[in-house]
């Protein structure tokens, strides 16, 4: 029976670069700044290194489809390099692709790197058909907010929510986010529009206006994961970040072959989290989790996603926020260095950046936003839209915990 990789890995380095309109900077450039703050993190030498994974999403950045990019920018010594994709989940493949290998005794030392540079190829994530200089990444005639107000008025209808309740809690998770972020000097928008300047904004696809929407931008993380056993030998002890659970859903194709799903949730986030609670031993993720970073591409994701993480009861997410369960110093604190909302989705990049906000907050590096005390953390991404996705999720936290 399998056993999972359960404080098998242990994380010993992590960098991100600054996320934003990067026209100064290819995407070389970004892995490099993420790169060397992971690698002086981890205070070990490139030649450390046994194998690397690189995840990026599109192939038009001039990265292409195999993973040289990253050995040639990294100037790796000539170690195995894998690309790998997953929709929005590709941060989180390479990071699985790097904790595997550490689990299987495959590798001492991996290295896992996530990039994506949109904002130069046209990419705009507004609802035309066409995706600037690339292939259509959606269904004929579907849309990202499209697909995403589709969700919100599912949710709405199935639990007899009046639509104002729903788009004034939507209104309460962005203006969190803008909060949160408003002294992470790494977050692309630092602004902090109040709730009416939310609920007034332009809209984009009823019922998600332009504050519910998270941006494009360009961005890069990096992790450097080893055995506990090698990290203690590193120095690492007290402060030993281990990884409690590694788990993907994707979808089999159920919510596009018939009409038993309402399309008010998502079929594949209960499934990687049933896994990922199992693996960590999590018998109440409302309790055990000390904070969160979840798949907020639009405001409603953000919502829906408590419920389908068990962290809120069916149809009681609404209550949750507008109560502050998910806020800074709430229960349980979500996004709390701005999300997808305020770093912008450059794709390949939003699973390991994810990570890092938990990795900085478990060693309290955090800075202003540095929460108390905290052991456990959870990030969730969700790759692709809502009738066809992939559910990825890792619980990361201090060994032992």
């Amino acid at each position: 029976m399998a056993r999972g990789i359960r404080d098998k890995v242990a994380i010993i380095g992590m960098g991100c670069s600054r996320f934003g309109e990067r026209w100064d900077c290819g995407h070389e450039d970004l892995m490099v700044e993420a790169y060397a703050e992971a690698i002086a993190d981890a205070g070990i030498d490139k030649a450390d290194l046994d194998a690397a994974w690189l995840g990026v999403f599109f192939d038009e950045q001039n990265t292409g489809k195999s993973a040289l990019p990253l050995s040639m920018a990294l100037r790796l010594p000539n170690i195995p390099v894998t690309r790998v994709e997953n929709l929005c989940a590709t941060g989180t493949e390479a990071l699985r692709g790097a904790a595997y290998a550490v689990a299987a005794g495959a590798c001492d030392i991996a290295l896992a790197m996530g990039v994506e540079k949109l904002k130069d190829t046209g990419y705009s994530g507004l609802p035309e058909r066409t995706k600037g200089t690339f292939e259509d990444l959606y269904l004929p005639n579907s849309t990202a907010p499209g697909a995403f107000a589709q969700l919100a008025s599912a949710y709405a209808n199935r639990h007899g929510v009046p639509m104002d309740d729903l788009k004034r809690a939507m209104a309460h998770i962005s203006w969190k986010s803008h909060q949160n972020a408003r002294t992470n000097p790494k977050a692309h928008l630092r602004n902090t529009p109040s709730i009416e300047d939310i609920l007034n904004a332009p809209m984009v696809s009823y019922p998600l206006g332009t504050y519910d929407c998270c941006g494009v931008s360009d961005g890069a993380a990096c992790a450097i994961v080893t055995t506990p056993e090698i990290a203690r030998s590193l120095g690492r002890h007290d402060d030993l970040v281990t990884i409690k659970a590694l788990q993907l859903a994707p979808s089999n194709g159920v919510e596009m072959g018939h009409d038993a799903w309402d399309g008010s949730h998502t079929i594949t986030t209960p499934l990687a989290a049933k896994r990922a609670y199992e693996e960590a031993g999590i018998r109440d993720p409302r309790r055990d989790l000390d904070l969160i970073e979840v798949h907020d591409c639009f405001s409603v994701t953000e919502l829906v996603i408590m419920e389908d993480l068990g962290l809120s009861p069916p149809g009681g997410a609404i209550r949750d926020v507008l109560d502050g369960v998910y806020d800074a110093d709430g229960e349980v604190p979500c996004q709390i260095d701005g999300g997808l909302k305020c770093f912008g989705h450059p794709i390949g990049a939003s699973g390991l950046r994810m990570v890092y906000e938990i990795y900085l907050q478990l060693l309290g590096r955090a800075g202003d936003r540095q929460l108390s005390n905290p052991k456990l953390g959870l990030t969730h991404n969700l790759g692709g839209i809502p009738i066809r996705n992939v559910a990825a999720i890792s619980v990361i936290g201090l060994h032992g915990a």
